[in-house]
């Protein structure tokens, strides 16, 4: 069964109904029906929640929390010391933000595929063949 791991702006399209917003949203049906898993750390939906509140306010923020929570999306909360050790590593040898560090790692860590649109900071991860993704666009 195939596993993916979102990070924030794969997330982010799919609420936004970009290009790309397809892909993720046929990804959520297949996991509804049990056909593939679906996670995503919490520092990554901690980028999401914060995007809308600044954007969009709180409510709006706390709607998007809401459906994420009670969708069939596994919100990994928990920092182990694979993780811990593997975001390190991908932080020291790209220049990346912390919460891509996270989503990279927890896609290796946990051997998922990373749903991701943020070439700017992780097709250098790509060419280096670390792990594998799926682009959203």
């Amino acid at each position: 069964m195939k596993r993916y791991v979102l990070d924030a702006c794969a997330l982010v399209a799919f609420f936004n109904d970009e290009t790309g917003a397809e892909l993720v949203e046929k990804l959520l049906i297949e996991a509804s029906k049990g056909r593939c898993i679906i996670a995503m750390n919490k520092y990554n939906l901690l980028e999401v929640y914060y995007g809308y509140l600044k954007a969009n306010g709180k409510e709006f923020a706390e709607n998007i929390l809401s459906i994420v929570e009670n969708s069939y999306i596994h919100i990994y909360d928990v920092l182990t010391d694979a993780l811990l050790r593997q975001a390190g590593s991908f932080k020291a040898s790209y220049k990346i933000s912390l919460a891509d560090a996270m989503a990279l790692a927890q896609a290796s860590v946990e051997q998922y595929v990373l749903v991701t649109t943020d070439h700017h900071e992780l097709d250098v991860v790509d060419r280096n063949n670390e792990l594998e993704f799926l682009w959203v666009r």
